[in-house]
């Protein structure tokens, strides 16, 4: 199955939505599947002149990736520059996922940035391919120095990322759609990574004993500006806090040409085994 597919939800009764399960090598549901499906519920009930600027979710219940997922939209709010959508995701086991979206329609503004892509950071044609999926490509950088440069947080975490399939345009509105929902879909890959590198406890001990639980708790994107998620994307992720077992991750994404595109964080459910057992 292709991520445009996937995207691509069923119409079941007023409303409501059915999307595919897809099958994942650690079993369950991938976050960034049924975020990016709940949001393309959500923006089938939008004009296409609105684009969606925000979302917040909260993963209730692991996914199944043995059964289809149910998404209920509640048409929270229509105005003239901005609506809100509310999805639940939901399986036989219950509500999987609550997630809220924000619309907004194309606005004139001053654009400034204040957020810059990392000087020095190696280009992604360099660098060896490493993703688990053939729906995107992943490129780490491991540049321990660029790791260490200034950037609020600890256990930063730097990866190349795009889907691997065309969706359009950035200035068609419903190409720009699909970009969003791809950049939704690619951005659950790191947090739990910037949280296990914030602590060397656990981050450090030999292969093999990484005995750990992790699990999304829930999960924010700020769309800034238009982006192409088929091309080349820097996730740049840190660790803001971490306690009672809680770390939060707040990741900046780039464009090759150093624009930023996204804001994300999630908060991260990581529990060591070994202290627990």
């Amino acid at each position: 199955m292709d991520l445009r597919s996937l995207f691509a939800l069923e119409p079941h009764g007023p409303d409501t939505f059915v999307g595919s399960a897809l099958h994942y090598p650690w079993g369950g549901l991938y976050g960034g599947h049924i975020v990016a499906q709940a949001l393309s519920a959500a923006a089938t009930t939008v004009d296409l002149e609105m684009a969606p600027h925000s979302l917040r979710a909260y993963f209730i219940r692991r996914g199944d990736n043995t059964e289809p997922i149910r998404y209920e939209v509640d048409r929270i709010r229509n105005g003239r520059s901005f609506c809100t959508r509310r999805v639940v995701a939901r399986q036989a086991v219950g509500a999987i996922l609550n997630l809220e979206a924000s619309f907004q329609r194309a606005e004139s503004s001053i654009d400034r940035e204040t957020v810059l892509l990392p000087p020095g950071v190696p280009q992604p044609d360099g660098i060896e391919s490493d993703s688990w999926t053939d729906l995107f490509d992943r490129r780490w950088v491991r540049d321990h120095a660029l790791l260490t440069e200034a950037r609020t947080g600890a256990g930063r975490s730097l990866a190349w990322l795009k889907v691997n399939e065309s969706f359009g345009p950035a200035d068609d509105p419903a190409a720009q759609l699909l970009h969003r929902y791809g950049l939704a879909y690619l951005s659950d890959d790191l947090p739990t990574d910037a949280v296990v590198n914030a602590l060397p406890e656990m981050r450090d001990r030999p292969a093999g004993e990484h005995n750990f639980f992790s699990a999304s708790l829930d999960h924010t994107i700020w769309f800034h500006r238009p982006l192409q998620s088929d091309e080349w994307h820097l996730h740049d992720f840190t660790c803001h806090s971490y306690t009672a077992a809680r770390g939060l991750a707040i990741g900046h994404v780039f464009s090759q040409s150093g624009s930023h595109v996204a804001t994300v964080a999630q908060e991260v459910l990581l529990r060591d085994a070994a202290a627990t057992s």
